[in-house]
């Protein structure tokens, strides 16, 4: 039986099926992190932003191995879409949030059309053009986006018409911890859908997918205007809870750090995403307190650490334990 015909009873069995601990525990620990560090919440919701920043990125290179270095344009265009919206036309929070997806989302499907068609170093090279035509866009129309000066002037109706955005960041955290829960939830049911194990298929052999009549191209546009959205949603949360929007969200160095992030935590595993943007965040944040100028000095040593040592990311870490445990218990008289 193909992907395309599993039906949808198995595929609900299949998400009641998961076991929900990780996902408990790490909802337990962000609960309990907003009581422990009261004067951190502005840090902790841009950790929570740049978790689902780099969720959808292990949506499109993770389970679709769509290989990109760009991923940056998509969440700057979003930042860009809600922080227009809210200035133009409406401050409501969760239609700019909408808003958000919905420019992540065309940007991905447009962009996605050519990209898909490109492997290796050409996609890698082209994800990276799209972010740099963005970017000059952005820059060059001053009279809308402000510039290098960034877009200004963003001010958010109180959300659900009952939570206003407060100096310290209650209402910031608890925001953007439920728009994280909701977009967490809702990749959890496309990875385990159809779609989800069809570009599964695809990352592991294109080839076979083909022989067995799953359009492999349209898998991947759709896979990645999905991811699209969500990295959308991710930079209209930032700039709601920030209420600017610079040039910065299309840099490239917010692609290559959620990559980064990507790698300690463990591409193909939504709480990899999760668990790699937590370490990733807070020893940058550690390491830049002690030492500003040569924080990337221990960022480069945990990355070569993971690399060598555990590919397959921090979660791995129990599983090499253990393999390094029955090895050496092999190697017993």
């Amino acid at each position: 039986m193909s992907v395309q015909e599993i039906p949808l009873t198995t595929i609900r069995t299949r998400i009641r099926g998961v076991p929900l601990m990780p996902e408990a525990v790490m909802l337990a620990l962000a609960v309990i992190a907003y009581f422990l560090f009261p004067y951190d919440l502005a840090l902790l919701t841009r950790i929570m932003v740049m978790m689902l920043f780099v969720l959808s990125l292990d949506l499109v290179l993770g389970y679709a191995g769509i290989a990109t270095l760009g991923h940056a344009a998509l969440y700057g265009t979003g930042a860009y879409a809600a922080g227009l919206f809210a200035v133009h036309v409406s401050a409501d929070p969760v239609t700019g949030l909408v808003v958000g997806a919905a420019a992540g989302a065309a940007l991905a499907l447009v962009s996605g059309l050519l990209l898909m068609r490109a492997h290796g170093l050409t996609l890698l090279m082209l994800s990276i053009a799209v972010t740099l035509i963005c970017q000059e866009i952005a820059n060059k129309a001053r009279d809308l986006t402000g510039g290098a000066d960034g877009l200004r002037g963003i001010r958010m109706e109180p959300v659900l018409g009952l939570f206003k955005f407060d100096f310290v960041g209650r209402t910031g955290f608890w925001y953007a911890l439920a728009v994280l829960c909701v977009c967490y939830a809702v990749l959890k049911v496309v990875t385990l859908s159809p779609i989800g194990l069809s570009v599964r298929g695809i990352k592991d052999s294109a080839a076979r997918m083909v022989a067995i009549g799953s359009p492999v191209y349209r898998r991947l546009v759709t896979i990645y205007t999905i991811g699209g959205a969500v990295a959308g949603v991710a930079g209209a949360l930032a700039a709601q809870v920030t209420q600017l929007v610079s040039l910065e969200v299309y840099a490239f160095n917010l692609s290559a750090e959620a990559l980064i992030m990507l790698i300690l935590g463990g591409a193909g595993r939504l709480h990899g995403a999760i668990i790699g943007t937590l370490i990733f965040m807070v020893v940058h944040h550690i390491a830049a307190s002690v030492d500003p100028f040569n924080w990337l000095f221990i960022i480069g040593a945990l990355v070569l650490g993971i690399v060598f040592f555990v590919p397959a990311g921090m979660l791995g870490i129990p599983a090499a334990l253990r393999n390094l445990t029955g090895r050496n218990g092999d190697a017993r008289p």
